[in-house]
């Protein structure tokens, strides 16, 4: 038998490396960083092994570490002293992610990201100040309707708070902007507070399609930002939804956003795919903590190599199209890489 085409000719070893398509460098990759005000020693974070919650005065040293393995980015994430409906401490000129971005950057080489959200901020934990909506219901034989009044997101009120923090953010030393609670208007908002305050040159990396999903479990753990009641259905992505992803990346360009990401990662490299194949923007997804989670979990049964199935994914996230990869895994890929 002739075979003409014979693919495993280039799956030796010596070439197998000459003819691979997708390679992931620690450069690649953003360390999640979780400071909080209200401790005055490490935490560890139970449902995601490995990573802590260190205090304000730990900060720089948590990021040393992160740059001793060849990730050179950081994203902060803040747990602030205290919380109240409106989110104030978010912007607060002392508020933990202000603080703690002031000494990084006076400190280290590091590029700091900045979450700029409110749930971690608001007493009830939902992202922006609260609103009643009505909400239509039909009865059970259709004749008549109630309003039910409900609580929701204000979106405006909450467009004014992120124009407030992103500032805040900047005037602090932030490299970059990321704005993640899927407001209408969140980018040309924070893009128009930071260009009037002078600060033309910090980018914004939107989460620009933010899917309302079961994976962020551990996250609202590590950063206290569990909402009191309800969900964010309101305003989080339909799961089932694609095309409105692109329409929600569209808008985010428009209004001025630099990087797009996506969040999570590994349900949506369906996502990640075809933004990366309708804009030129650079693409970041977000490996979420429940990604980070499940991996984990299972390891310690022992069905599988962590190191293993971390590396794997993180290059999948890469070949889908993904520029960037915010991942809890940074620290120990990158050292294995």
């Amino acid at each position: 038998m002739n075979l003409t085409h014979r693919p495993r000719r280039l799956r030796q070893d010596r070439v197998r490396g000459l003819v691979s398509e997708t390679s992931l460098e620690p450069s690649d990759l953003i360390a999640p960083i979780f400071v909080d005000a209200t401790t005055d020693e490490r935490v560890e974070i139970e449902s995601m092994p490995g990573h802590e919650r260190v205090p304000v005065d730990d900060a720089v040293a948590r990021v040393e570490d992160v740059l001793e393995t060849g990730v050179e980015a950081v994203m902060l994430f803040g747990i602030p002293e205290s919380k109240d409906p409106e989110g104030t401490r978010a912007w607060a000129d002392n508020g933990v992610v202000q603080e703690a971005t002031r000494r990084i950057t006076d400190a280290t080489d590091a590029y700091v990201i900045t979450d700029a959200c409110l749930c971690e901020y608001t007493d009830h934990g939902h992202c922006g100040p609260l609103e009643e909506e009505l909400r239509v219901e039909d009865h059970e034989h259709g004749a008549d309707c109630a309003h039910d009044p409900t609580l929701t997101v204000d979106n405006d009120a909450t467009l004014e708070a992120l124009e407030r923090i992103a500032v805040s953010h900047a005037e602090a030393g932030a490299d970059m902007i990321a704005p993640s609670g899927m407001m209408d208007g969140m980018v040309g908002a924070i893009r128009d507070g930071l260009d009037g305050a002078g600060y033309e040159h910090v980018p914004i990396m939107s989460y620009a399609a933010k899917y309302e999903s079961a994976f962020y479990g551990p996250f609202r753990d590590a950063a206290d930002g569990a909402p009191s009641f309800g969900n964010r259905r309101h305003y989080q992505m339909d799961p089932a939804n694609a095309r409105e992803a692109m329409r929600e990346v569209r808008l985010d360009a428009e209004q001025g956003a630099d990087v797009m990401m996506v969040k999570p990662a590994l349900p949506y490299l369906d996502i990640v795919s075809a933004v990366r194949r309708e804009f030129d923007h650079p693409v970041a997804a977000y490996n979420v903590s429940g990604e980070y989670a499940m991996l984990h979990a299972a390891a310690e049964k022992g069905w599988l190599d962590l190191e293993a199935v971390a590396l794997e994914s993180l290059l999948s996230i890469k070949r889908a199209g993904a520029d960037l990869i915010l991942t809890y895994f940074a620290e120990d890929v990158a050292r294995e890489l």
